[in-house]
């Protein structure tokens, strides 16, 4: 590398004229770092990252915890409140069921209507009903799920009904008590 020349004696002056008087300072500056410093690492991300897929193994898993869609619950007024909370725990036994899969609504509503009658008259009267969950549904939502839960909340027949529990369907499904002829 080539050095350039010591300044002139005029320049020298002229220098100290324009920054006037200094003082020298009290400790001289640290020397920059000899190797470029690392990039940071984002260690407790990574730590739990990994952890992640331990707990995933180590925690007991409950399907009900990630059931998809909203649940149905209705209990006829007048009725106890366990009549509902025995449905629930699933502590009736399921004598009849009907899948409303494939079916358009008209058809859905004539067909759960001759189900009931037909269940009743058969002394059947804890029935599922599988309406699915409507994952395919247009932006409306499940059609087949709110038309079963405005005909099960009309008839005076039908004492309570729930969700199911997600071994047995879960929010694709209803669990329907029937009164007694």
């Amino acid at each position: 590398m080539k050095r350039s020349p010591p300044p002139d004696e005029d320049d020298s002056r002229l220098f100290r004229e324009a920054i006037g008087s200094v003082r020298p300072l009290a400790t001289p500056s640290q020397a920059a770092p000899s190797r470029p410093r690392p990039q940071p690492e984002p260690l407790q991300f990574i730590r739990d990252e990994a952890a992640v897929g331990r707990e995933l193994l180590d925690h007991p898993f409950d399907p009900a915890a990630i059931e998809v869609g909203e649940e149905l619950v209705w209990l006829q007024n007048g009725q106890s409140p366990r009549l509902l909370r025995r449905l629930r725990r699933g502590q009736f036994s399921v004598r009849a069921e009907i899948d409303l899969h494939q079916m358009t609504a008209a058809v859905a509503r004539v067909a759960i209507a001759q189900f009931i009658d037909e269940c009743r008259r058969e002394n059947a009267l804890c029935v599922r009903i599988v309406h699915g969950k409507g994952l395919r549904s247009k932006p409306e939502g499940p059609v087949l799920k709110k038309l079963t839960d405005q005909l099960l909340r009309r008839r005076a027949d039908v004492l309570a009904f729930a969700s199911a529990r997600a071994s047995e369907g879960g929010t694709g499904a209803v669990l329907v008590l029937l009164r007694p002829l």
